[in-house]
């Protein structure tokens, strides 16, 4: 099974681009957001809505001083029962590393991939960083030292990007940076 096959099960995508099916992977890293303190924190309000929705629903006695209708019940069961666990769950980063550029996908927020191409990287370095400090986290982070995509851990690749006169920077989390950076600057050469 090559890549293209593997993106289309995983991302349940019946198409890719023409344009991303021509182009060879150099390198590619999928993370998922695997901290046990999250989803201890993520297990809360699905436990409180199941024994919620299990309490006024099944049993019959309104959960709380001031029980919701039981179709709000049945709401908040489906949002942080289900959906919210389903979503963190399915969350993961994707880089790759192709002929024609640096490769980003933090799914299922985005729905394909962004390119960034080699022409517009001005600089890239690993990083030992403050994930909570630097970006306020994890997942699409917008702050100050510029945006990151990052799932887990505290090391990555800093890139900076010609965007007219201003350059933008970029954290993108890894498992493996060196790996990351080498495989650009490889593609970078030829």
């Amino acid at each position: 099974m090559n890549f293209v096959d593997v993106d289309r099960k995983l991302n349940g995508q019946k198409q890719i681009g023409q344009k991303q099916m021509n182009s060879q992977v150099l390198y590619r890293e999928v993370q998922k957001m695997n901290q046990i303190w999250i989803w201890l924190i993520i297990a809360i309000p699905v436990v409180l809505s199941w024994y919620g929705a299990y309490q006024q629903l099944l049993l019959g006695k309104p959960f709380g001083n001031n029980p919701a209708p039981d179709w709000m019940m049945f709401l908040l069961l489906l949002l942080f029962g289900i959906l919210f666990p389903i979503l963190f769950y399915s969350m993961k980063l994707v880089t790759e590393v192709r002929k024609d550029g640096l490769y980003v996908r933090v799914y299922p927020f985005h729905l394909s991939f962004k390119r960034f191409p080699f022409e517009s990287i001005q600089n890239y370095k690993v990083l030992t960083y403050n994930p909570i400090r630097d970006y306020g986290g994890w997942g699409i982070r917008y702050g100050i030292k510029g945006n990151a995509y990052n799932m887990a851990g505290n090391r990555g690749v800093l890139f900076e990007f010609a965007d007219g006169k201003k350059v933008k920077k970029l954290m993108i989390g890894s498992q493996t940076p060196e790996k990351l950076s080498e495989a650009i600057r490889r593609s970078i050469e030829k």
